[in-house]
């Protein structure tokens, strides 16, 4: 009877892990200046970018974090950054956290599939309601 629970139980779980990895793929952020590339790592998904544009500055240095709170991660490159962190599915959303480059700020987010080729992110400070949403777009291509 415990083999048939487990079973069972297992099976149960398949549909949650495919509807919860339907983020997985390469997003076009609104901006159309870089593309993430959202992952899953054990039971958290995460996304890094792996395209800027432009990827250098006027001196043909690359971009870097240089707003990040931390002086010994300034000289870290933009392009492979991770931003997208400790997300979790649930209730057809996935919440976590969401670092801004350009700010330096961390902020809650939400970000949820409003079909399979649109995503709708929401970073915020205390409520989703409260805070700023962009619509990415799935891309085909790490360079499109």
């Amino acid at each position: 009877m415990k083999i048939l629970f487990t079973i069972c139980f297992i099976i149960s779980m398949v549909p949650v892990n495919a509807q919860s990895d339907r983020i997985v793929g390469v997003w076009l952020t609104s901006d159309k200046d870089a593309k993430i590339e959202i992952y899953r790592q054990e039971s958290c998904y995460f996304g890094k970018m792996i395209w800027i544009t432009p990827a250098v500055d006027e001196k043909g240095k690359p971009f870097t974090d240089s707003e990040n709170p931390d002086p010994a991660k300034r000289n870290r490159k933009l392009e492979g950054l991770e931003i997208i962190s400790n997300l979790v599915y649930a209730d057809g959303k996935w919440k976590g956290k969401i670092y801004d480059p350009e700010s330096g700020k961390t902020y809650n987010s939400q970000l949820k599939l409003v079909n399979e080729s649109t995503l709708e992110l929401t970073g915020y400070v205390g409520l989703p309601m409260f805070g700023l949403t962009e619509i990415w777009k799935r891309s085909s291509h790490d360079k499109d």
